[in-house]
């Protein structure tokens, strides 16, 4: 990453037996100085136009760039969309769907590759919540090959400036809390239904010499699998490994990767088991959600700063809001002075915005 350098010198300064207050403050301001050289960019998530023609998704780019935005996010592999953005000065990235995978091709032929709950069923057989949910394993060695080629493939088009992932953790183990309702659940406990994986890779690995020393208990055969912090934390650890192995594809490709994740370090790593501050990526999109967690707009600020803290000037972070919970220009504004007080490199919005905020973008 481009601050590795100075965060090893910061580290050394840091590791010193007796570092004087004038040597903590030099590392305090150049890891500063690094959080804020990362050039501001505003992004938008963008899904595909089937229908529009050349000269729509020509206007429709000009407008981003007439409001400030040096990017998009595009789902899926839809050259005629890149290339518009493109040839108005946009960034191009893709958007993709990572570890979320109902693709019929591998429901079909690859049943064995899918995620398996502490009760034993498999995503494949009996999804969690929705029947779009359908998790691949991290730990399969044929799951992390398929993505990188994936991945591989991609970055060899020359439409397509970088990689963007999406859904790249496990299923949720606890919804955002203003979701229980919806699906008739208080989840204030790791419930078995919706806590993976549990497949024989996985608790093999996780017994293996391989990880961090041989184990002699089956974490599925644990009395309170969720209390064991190094099961819970090898989860985490297998999404990191595929994450970092598709950093490698595309930097050799020298192509940036970013992904879009929970709102906070602490709720990833809760909720999904997401780790995302150990990540090898080039930029950092938290889905800072308000109204997810039933919070107002103040804690875009409070969750902001904790992830651009956490990241200590390692990356650019942009601050993901959703529009259809910002339902007035009043506050699309307050999200955004809430983002970018708390130090994000700039934001990226979710969903159609009213003649009203377009103005809002103006002054951003």
């Amino acid at each position: 990453m481009k601050y590795t350098y100075l965060l090893a010198f910061c580290l050394l300064i840091i590791g010193c037996s007796n570092p004087s207050e004038l040597e903590l403050n030099v590392v305090v301001n150049k890891l500063d100085d690094a959080r804020e050289s990362f050039p501001d960019k505003n992004w938008m998530w963008v899904r595909n136009d089937k229908k529009a023609s050349e000269e729509e998704l020509i206007q429709k780019f000009e407008k981003l760039v007439e409001h400030g935005f040096s990017g998009v996010l595009i789902a899926g592999d839809h050259e005629r969309m890149f290339r518009a953005a493109k040839s108005v000065g946009l960034e191009t990235h893709i958007w993709m769907w990572t570890m979320n995978r109902g693709d019929k091709e591998i429901m079909d032929n690859h049943s064995d590759w899918y995620a398996i709950n502490r009760k034993g069923e498999s995503c494949h057989e009996k999804p969690p919540y929705v029947g779009y949910y359908r998790w691949l394993c991290p730990t399969k060695k044929p799951v992390r090959n398929f993505l990188k080629e994936q991945v591989q493939k991609l970055v060899a088009k020359d439409y397509i400036d970088g990689i963007h992932l999406d859904y790249v953790r496990h299923c949720d183990v606890i919804l955002p809390s203003a979701l229980w309702e919806k699906y008739g659940l208080v989840q204030d406990h790791e419930m078995p239904e919706y806590d993976y994986c549990y497949c024989d890779d996985c608790k093999s690995h996780y017994m293996s010499a391989d990880y961090g020393g041989k184990r002699d208990i089956d974490p599925s055969l644990e009395k309170d699998p969720p209390s064991k912090q190094e099961w819970v934390q090898f989860r985490s650890d297998m999404i990191t490994e595929v994450v970092n192995e598709l950093a490698e594809v595309c930097h050799a490709a020298g192509k940036p990767i970013s992904a879009a994740v929970f709102p906070t370090p602490t709720i990833a790593k809760k909720i999904v088991r997401q780790d995302w501050v150990k990540w090898d990526l080039d930029m950092v999109f938290p889905m800072v959600y308000h109204a997810f967690y039933e919070e107002d707009l103040s804690w875009v600020n409070s969750a902001t700063k904790e992830g651009v803290d956490a990241l200590n000037g390692t990356i650019p972070y942009y601050t993901g809001l959703y529009m259809p919970d910002l339902k007035t220009a009043p506050q699309l504004d307050t999200a955004i002075v809430n983002a970018l007080t708390a130090k994000a490199n700039g934001f990226c919005l979710l969903g159609e915005l009213s003649s009203d905020q377009w103005e809002v973008l103006k002054n951003h």
